[in-house]
């Protein structure tokens, strides 16, 4: 792409370069230095304003909802300090803890700062989603042929492990790997396991979706489904249907014949009720039934987790996550689901600390994605975060998630500039 602003270079050459930082096992470090990065760029141009060259100036200020996320953030960061010194953890494990914060959790603010602050166009992100599906496209022969020409699942680990994080599969660099419940290959890509992989293909097709060059849509769209139906995620064709298909007919609810029609349903369902309920217990019990020993494994983690919070650590939580046991195929407690993961380990502030600026958030997306077609890619993106967080850590995984993250700022971003005077201004579009 021409004509990019300073800050569009970076966070275009970050995106389009992902397979190659992701060869040399660097992925995880990229992520939190592109954030600060950008967010010590954002805070740098609403301090100076005018005195920048005319592209690093800011667009505006800071909007309410990003101010929340910073908050929200912030009093993580305050329930993971009192969670270590209840639990007398030490200086040494709140330091690096506090690091891993600045690694995770702190993303989900610094990027969305940056995309309502600096002069970032959702089309740069859109078009560097694509890149990356075409690269994803071209690597795939190799990828998937590569269990069946005798290729080893890990190619090699990086030296950066030595920097620190949460297991060596962030450093690592994949053709595929066994899944051990039917010895079947699954495919990762550039994600550290696969069913997170599953979800960054459903954030491409969101994004490719909304290109208007036709062969790069395709590209995207393509590379998406690939990455979606080679990690054999139950999570990922879920999200393929619902992330997509949903933020386009929330414009239906602003029609009168949409009204009619729902009323016509719901008034069959008397009759049909009872046979649709059958239906769904039987679709829901083939879909846990698809990956037997993967929900067994993390329905016994989120009721170790609720109870050992409920008993232990109710208002802070424990500090960190706890090592399993055999009965959890030695997972960590906390881990494999945001929700009770931040109640075992911050307890109800952390809980609420995320709970509030994403729900007001998605409440935000929601309105404005039945208002315009501006709000469909945001609503999206924040429907695949939500789908994750039942699934994964979405801290830990943020430095992925930060093409969306930043499109989430920028969205804001153009809601305000798209709005009338703050006077007459809806309260929910001041933001």
């Amino acid at each position: 792409m021409t004509g990019l602003t300073g800050p569009e270079r970076m966070v275009y050459k970050a995106l389009i370069w992902t397979w190659p930082f992701y060869a040399l096992g660097a992925l995880y470090v990229v992520g939190p230095v592109l954030a600060w990065l950008l967010g010590g760029l954002a805070a740098l141009a609403l301090y100076l304003g005018p005195a920048l060259r005319d592209d690093l100036r800011p667009t505006g200020p800071v909007p309410p909802l990003v101010w929340a996320w910073f908050i929200g953030m912030a009093v993580m960061l305050v329930a993971l300090w009192a969670g270590h010194l209840d639990w007398g953890l030490g200086l040494k494990q709140t330091i690096k803890s506090s690091i891993g914060w600045a690694k995770g959790w702190a993303l989900l603010a610094l990027f969305p700062l940056a995309g309502a602050v600096l002069q970032i166009r959702r089309e740069v992100l859109i078009r560097g989603q694509c890149v990356v599906g075409l690269w994803t496209l071209a690597l795939a022969p190799v990828l998937l042929a590569a269990p069946y020409i005798g290729l080893p699942e890990r190619i090699f680990t990086s030296p950066l492990k030595a920097i620190g994080g949460p297991g060596p599969e962030y450093f690592s660099v994949f053709f595929f790997t066994w899944d051990p419940a039917s010895w079947t290959p699954r495919w990762q890509f550039y994600a550290p396991w696969s069913p997170f992989a599953a979800l960054l293909g459903v954030i491409m097709v969101l994004f490719a979706l909304e290109e208007k060059d036709r062969r790069w849509m395709a590209a995207g769209v393509a590379a998406g489904v690939l990455m979606i139906l080679a990690s054999k995620s139950r999570m990922g064709l879920v999200g393929l249907v619902a992330c997509t298909v949903g933020p386009r007919m929330l414009p239906l609810i602003l029609r009168g014949w949409a009204w009619q029609v729902t009323a016509a349903l719901t008034a069959s369902l008397a009759v049909v009720g009872t046979t649709l309920v059958t239906l769904a217990q039987d679709a829901v019990s083939a879909f846990k039934g698809a990956r037997a020993d993967s929900t067994r494994v993390r329905e016994t983690l989120q009721r170790i987790a609720r109870e050992r919070w409920e008993n232990e650590a109710p208002w802070f939580g424990h500090g960190t996550v706890h090592p399993g046991s055999h009965a959890v195929e030695y997972m960590p407690i906390g881990s494999h689901h945001t929700w009770f993961g931040l109640l075992f380990v911050k307890g109800l502030v952390g809980f609420f600390a995320l709970l509030v600026p994403m729900a007001w958030h998605v409440g935000f997306a929601l309105l404005d994605a039945a208002r315009h077609p501006g709000g469909r890619l945001p609503l999206g993106i924040l429907m695949t975060m939500v789908l994750l967080s039942f699934g994964e850590n979405i801290e830990i995984e943020a430095y992925m998630l930060w093409p969306g993250l930043v499109l989430l700022g920028v969205h804001l971003r153009e809601v305000s500039a798209r709005s009338p005077e703050p006077e007459t201004a809806p309260p929910a579009l001041c933001a």
